[in-house]
């Protein structure tokens, strides 16, 4: 078994997504990916206290440890939160079915 192994960790924005491939040696973490990716630098909007981490689509410790071929995910921080939205979205429609129409047309 080889010594070093390769991860991709990526950092996705709404309108690119950056992918950067670092050599690590076995038994390194997700944490050490991040900061090895250069990406910490080219993105400092990047809090490793706030952003959470994942691998290939499931949250990971930053303690956790990668392996050999891993996508490792920077997620950024939800702009809104998605239960809240539909709560919003179910309490309008409420209200527009309720009233039925214009009142005029009736």
């Amino acid at each position: 078994m080889s010594d070093q192994i390769h991860v991709e960790v990526v950092y996705a924005l709404h309108d690119r997504q950056k992918s950067v491939v670092v050599a690590l040696p076995s038994g390194a973490s997700v944490r050490e990916a991040v900061e090895r990716s250069g990406l910490l630098a080219e993105f400092p909007e990047i809090d490793l206290t706030k952003n959470k981490l994942g691998i290939w689509n499931k949250l990971a410790k930053p303690d956790a440890v990668v392996r050999d071929k891993d996508r490792v995910e920077i997620y950024r921080p939800l702009i809104a939160d998605p239960k809240e939205v539909r709560r919003q979205r179910a309490a309008e429609g409420k209200v527009m079915k309720k009233g039925g129409g214009d009142a005029e047309a009736a």
